[in-house]
């Protein structure tokens, strides 16, 4: 009897094993009921929906897909009353029965994507009150019926796309109130329904790209959508856009048009919009960007024109864009750009201008002293405007053109000759105050200017000891047999101008002393030689050393021994980039004439880069990067610990192995002393053990001098009759005097 309920109940177990613990029913074949309320009928090369004997109301997820399934009928589900998730993916479907979703009043997800579906009658989702994710993308549906997503009042989620639709009609999502995600992408849509999106008030995702829209003229196409945040039309054949077509989307925070053929936007284009953060209308026909197009956007921070035809861009274009950081022109027309165009977007960290036909002239002056100015505060490293007009400086960096070669081109004298500055018309120097390369504009900034100039000769003065109206003076030593003359006016600027240079031979003789202003010294040094920038570098610039490496940062050294602190008027350039780029050195740091050192930030961690450092010398640099002037540096990878002090870390390290060997002999020294205490004590409880010493016995008399005997024999004990015996009478004492015998001792 035992046996029988033993037997029962095994079989038992095994039915729950294989049917699933939440499941009464035997699982079906090629099943995995292994998970409570999971049946896993994904992958198993099934050809129909698996049927069962018994109801499965406790499955909650039915998953077929990756299966040869043609066809859903009207009884394939019926069992599955529980179901909240249906899986029917990448099969074969082409037909599913009106009914057969009629029992799944529970059911929340049901993806039918990737099928061959063309068509789906109204009411087949009428019976799924419940649903709110549905997938029928990736199929061959070409026209939807009106009525189909009737009573889908919970559907937050719908995928219509890569299908062959091409038309929305009219109330096509009117009772989707909730739908939240709308994707209609890679169909073939030509035409849109004024009032297709009428009811979808709180839709926050619309993406229509890949498709073949040819315009967007109605204004009341996306006027009911108040509540989108994305809107994607890229990849379509859009023409033209109307004014005021997104007027309604306040809450829009990206908007994409790109690849399309759109040649012109008009100025009310983009009305409306004062949410967008990200504009993207790259791959057009754009020819220019109008001032006034862009002020309607005060919230943007991307913006991406690259691979139009731009030949024009408004100085005022991007005026009223204060939030801005990313710019992209790339790819474009454009020639010459303004310099002041650029002036109050202080947030633009990450402006693209590759792939212009940039002519360098005087044009450009203005932008290269943004960049410049902009690289000086740290920002924008990564700009990088290339020659192509004229001839001779094709190919080459703006940043590596000096003022000088910015010259006129063309017919465009006027334009460049009506704004230069004064130092322009002395052959385009630059003056760089502090870090900052600053524009004079108008008579009270030409005043500021001569107040610094009369500020910075005062100072000068004072540094050099001179009084009152007297200049600058600067000691030129001549000799009357002239043997000797010194090398030149640079010498006597290297001891501050006080004291002449010694005659080598000892011998100081009319020494004269030429006072020179201070606006002609340059002129002076020009003619020493060494003011050239490429001779500057060589005999000025010294010890470049890199320091203080980090995952991102690095400190830059370099030494200038022998220079005067009198020439503010030198400054230094930071080259710097990865190790091995095609592009040489497109990334500049600026500094002032004082410093000595900088910081480069930004950089990316377990990066091999290449430094180089090189002198500014009145507005111009050498053609030739100074490769005698450069160190290699390997960023700190971000998994290493970067804020230790590796030397430290080193030293702690030698410490630390230092005491523990210390530790470690002190712990041998003591056991070994131990061991040799513990042997000198056994040999001496041996000795005492084992000792011989004993008296004899009988009436004879032992002398004294052997009561120390022991024998040289084992040392065994003397029960065991191991003594050496004398005769009595060798040691009788006759006499009443003791008689001193002398015999030889035995030693252990």
């Amino acid at each position: 009897m035992d046996t029988g309920y033993f037997l029962a109940g095994l079989c038992v177990l095994l039915l729950n094993l294989r049917g699933g613990f939440a499941s009464p029913g035997v699982c079906p074949d090629r099943c995995d009921c292994q998970q409570p309320q999971l049946l896993m009928c994904a992958n198993r090369g099934l050809r129909s929906v698996p049927t069962q004997s018994s109801d499965q109301e406790e499955v909650l997820v039915f998953s077929l897909g990756g299966n040869f399934i043609g066809n859903i009928s009207a009884f394939d589900l019926k069992r599955f009353t529980g179901l909240v998730r249906l899986d029917l993916q990448f099969n074969q479907i082409l037909n599913i029965h009106p009914k057969a979703f009629e029992k799944l009043y529970y059911l929340e997800e049901l993806y039918l994507g990737h099928n061959l579906l063309s068509d789906m009658q109204v009411g087949t989702l009428q019976p799924l009150k419940k649903l709110t994710v549905l997938y029928l993308n990736n199929n061959d549906i070409i026209e939807i019926t009106p009525g189909l997503f009737s009573s889908l009042d919970r559907l937050v989620k719908l995928r219509l796309d890569g299908n062959k639709i091409q038309s929305l009609p009219d109330s096509l999502f009117q009772d989707l109130d909730n739908l939240r995600y709308l994707h209609l992408e890679s169909n073939q849509l030509h035409r849109i329904h004024r009032n297709a999106f009428s009811k979808l008030a709180n839709l926050l995702f619309l993406n229509l790209a890949h498709n073949k829209l040819p315009a967007l003229r109605g204004a009341l196409t996306f006027s009911h959508l108040a509540a989108l945040t994305t809107l994607l039309l890229s990849e379509n054949e859009i023409q033209h856009v109307g004014n005021k077509v997104f007027h309604n989307l306040k809450k829009l925070s990206k908007l994409s048009l790109s690849s399309n053929r759109i040649s012109h936007l008009h100025s009310g284009t983009l009305l409306g919009l004062s949410s967008l953060k990200e504009f993207l209308i790259d791959a057009n026909q754009l020819e220019d960007i109008p001032a006034g197009l862009l002020d309607p956007l005060e919230l943007v921070e991307h913006l991406d024109f690259s691979r139009n035809r731009i030949a024009n861009v408004d100085s005022l274009a991007f005026i009223h864009l204060k939030h801005l950081r990313v710019l992209k022109l790339t790819n474009n027309l454009l020639t010459s750009i303004s310099g002041d165009i650029f002036k109050l977007n202080n947030f633009l960290h990450d402006l693209d201008l590759h792939g212009n036909n940039w002519t360098c002239d005087c044009r450009l002056e203005k932008l290269k002293r943004w960049m410049t100015a902009a690289r000086s505060q740290g920002k924008l490293f990564g700009v990088f405007v290339q020659c192509h007009h004229p001839a001779t400086l094709r190919g080459t960096s703006l940043d590596r053109v000096n003022s000088s070669q910015l010259e006129s081109v063309g017919n465009w004298s006027d334009l460049c000759g009506s704004h230069a500055r004064p130092e322009e018309s002395q052959g385009g120097k630059i003056r760089m105050k502090g870090e900052v390369w600053q524009e004079e504009r108008g008579r009270e900034d030409l005043n500021q200017q001569k107040q610094d100039e009369t500020a910075g000769r005062t100072q000068r003065k004072e540094e050099a000891g001179i009084q009152g109206d007297q200049e600058v003076p600067v000691m030129v030593h001549s000799f009357k047999n002239g043997s000797h003359r010194s090398k030149s006016p640079t010498d006597a600027l290297r001891k501050n101008a006080k004291f002449p240079t010694p005659n080598p031979e000892g011998n100081r003789q009319s020494a004269s002393t030429v006072v020179i202003p201070s606006g002609e010294m340059f002129d002076l040094l020009r003619m020493d030689g060494w003011m050239d920038p490429c001779a500057f570098n060589r005999r000025f610039i010294t010890n470049v050393s890199v320091d203080q490496v980090t995952s991102t940062t690095v400190t830059v050294y370099w030494a200038t021994p022998g220079l005067s602190p009198l020439l503010d008027e030198v400054h230094y350039r930071i080259m710097f980039d990865r190790f091995g780029t095609s592009d040489r050195f497109p990334r500049y740091v600026y500094t002032p004439s004082s410093a000595r050192s900088v910081t480069l930030r930004e950089l990316r961690p377990d990066i091999t880069y290449m430094v180089c450092v090189e002198g500014v010398v009145a507005g111009s640099v050498c053609p030739v990067a100074p490769r005698d002037h450069c160190s290699g540096l390997v960023t700190l990878s971000e998994d290493s610990v970067s804020t230790y002090n590796l030397q430290l870390v080193t030293v702690l390290t030698l410490g630390g192995n230092a005491v523990l060997l210390l530790v470690l002999g002190l712990v041998w020294l003591g056991r070994s002393i131990k061991k040799r205490l513990q042997r000198r004590k056994s040999a001496v409880h041996v000795r005492h053990m084992y000792s011989t010493r004993r008296p004899f016995r009988g009436n004879t008399s032992v002398s004294t001098d052997f009561t120390s005997y022991q024998s040289p024999a084992r040392l065994v004990p003397p029960e065991l009759g191991d003594l050496i015996q004398f005769s009595c009478d060798r040691f009788q004492d006759t006499s009443s005097s003791r008689r001193d015998i002398d015999l030889p001792r035995f030693s252990e």
